[in-house]
C-alpha cells in the first residue's frame, strides 16, 4: 500500500475523499478523486492523477473539473468521478455529478463528462444528452454488455432527493444506459423495497446472457443501519431494462457504507466492504463467490486502525487487481488517497 496523495497537498482542499481507477494501458494507471470545497458537505473539484510505472510512482494532478470555472454567471462544484475506458479505443471518459456552486450539498446533481485522449494528463469536457432529467448520485462502476452484437454501456445511480422530480418526490435506485457515452437514457428503474433504502450499486455481470446482478448500500428510511447491517442485491434478465424486487444478502455485511461488487475474468465475484458500527468507515474486508457456491468466510484488504472508505478496483490480468480508497487518521477519515496492488484468496 503506498498514499497517492494527501490533504496536505491540497492546501486549498478540506478533504480528499472517493477516488475511482482506470487503466489507460499497461502500468499506466489513472486516478481520479474528489478535492473537497472547505464549507460544502460532499462537492468538490474533481483531480486526475498518472503513473506510468503501475503505480510504484504517480505524477502531478490535474484538473478534471474545476469549481473555479465559471459558465457565465453560474459555478458548479462536483462529486463522485467514475473513470471509464472503452475497450479499442484510446478515449478515457470521467464522469460525474454537478451541482450549483450555491447548493449546500450535492443531492441536487446531474450527470456530466469529460475525456481525454492522453491517458488522464488533460481533460476535455463535453455536454452530455441526458434524457432522465431528474438529480442523481454516482458511485458504480460502467458495465459494458454487448447487444444485438453492439456495445452497450449501463452506469447504475439513485436520486437521494425528496424534491419533485421524474420519478417523484422519493429516493429511487435506476440504471443509465447509453450506446455512445454521450446520449444517456434510463434503461430502467428498481422497486423500492418497503422500509429499506437502496443505494449505490454496484453491477456485475451474471452467469447467463443479458443477466446482471446489482448488490447496493443499505439503510433504513432515517438513514440508520438495517437490523441486522446487510446489503441487499437485484437482478436483470434483460440487460437492465427491468430489476426484481430486491432481497438481503444474508452474508454480505453493509452498515451504510459504499462497497466495492464485481466480477474478476475467473468468473468469481467479490465483495469489499467496511465492517464494524454504522459510519464508522474503519477497516475494509472481503468476500468471494464462484458462480454456483456460497461466499467465503471474511477476510482482510486493508486494516490499519484508521478510517478507510469507497474502495475502487480494476482487474489488469487474472487475479491481479489495483485498487484506491479513501482513508485518513484514527480520529478522522477521507485526509488520503491510498493505493495497492492486490489478489484475491480463494477457497473459504
Amino acid at each position: 500500500m503506498r498514499v497517492v496523495r494527501s490533504v496536505e497537498q491540497h492546501p486549498d482542499a478540506s478533504t480528499l475523499a472517493i477516488p475511482h481507477i482506470a487503466e489507460w494501458k499497461p502500468k499506466h494507471l489513472v486516478i481520479a478523486y474528489e478535492a473537497g470545497i472547505p464549507g460544502k458537505l460532499d462537492m468538490a473539484d474533481i483531480i486526475s492523477i498518472v503513473s506510468s510505472n503501475d503505480g510504484d510512482t504517480w505524477g502531478n494532478p490535474v484538473y478534471i473539473f474545476n469549481h473555479r470555472e465559471k459558465y457565465g454567471m453560474q459555478q458548479y462544484a462536483y462529486a463522485n468521478p467514475i473513470l471509464f475506458k472503452p475497450p479499442g479505443q484510446n478515449i478515457l471518459w470521467c464522469f460525474a455529478m454537478r451541482n450549483p456552486l450555491s447548493q449546500p450539498n450535492s443531492e441536487e446533481s446531474f450527470l456530466v463528462g469529460a475525456y481525454s485522449g492522453d491517458g488522464g494528463r488533460s481533460w476535455n469536457q463535453v455536454e452530455l444528452t441526458m434524457h432522465y432529467t431528474g438529480s442523481l448520485v454516482l458511485t458504480g462502476n460502467i458495465q459494458r454488455i454487448v447487444e444485438n452484437g453492439e456495445p452497450v454501456y449501463l452506469l447504475p445511480a439513485h436520486r437521494n432527493s425528496l424534491d419533485n422530480g421524474p420519478v417523484g418526490g422519493a429516493r429511487v435506485h435506476f440504471v443509465l444506459r447509453s450506446k455512445s457515452l454521450l446520449d444517456w437514457d434510463v434503461a430502467g428503474y428498481v422497486p423500492n423495497p418497503e422500509k429499506v433504502w437502496v443505494h449505490e450499486g454496484h453491477i456485475a455481470l451474471g452467469k447467463q446472457d443479458g443477466e446482471l446482478i446489482m448488490v447496493m448500500r443499505t439503510a433504513d428510511n432515517t438513514n440508520k443501519a438495517l437490523t441486522p447491517p446487510r446489503a441487499w442485491s437485484t437482478l436483470s434478465v434483460d440487460n437492465g431494462r427491468n430489476w426484481s424486487i430486491p432481497k438481503e444478502e444474508p452474508e454480505l455485511y453493509n452498515s451504510v457504507s459504499e462497497a466495492g461488487f464485481g466480477r474478476s475474468s475467473d468468473g468469481l465475484f467479490y465483495y469489499i466492504y467496511n465492517d464494524g458500527p454504522a459510519w464508522s468507515r474503519m477497516a475494509l474486508r472481503y468476500k468471494v463467490k464462484s458462480l454456483d457456491g456460497q461466499w467465503s468466510n471474511e477476510r482482510t484488504f486493508f486494516d490499519a486502525n484508521i478510517h478507510n472508505s469507497y474502495p475502487s478496483l480494476i482487474e489488469i490480468s487474472p487475479n491481479d487487481f489495483r485498487a484506491v480508497w479513501d482513508s485518513g487518521s484514527k480520529e478522522k477519515g477521507r485526509q488520503k488517497i491510498c493505493f495497492g496492488k492486490f489478489r484475491i484468496l480463494f477457497g473459504k
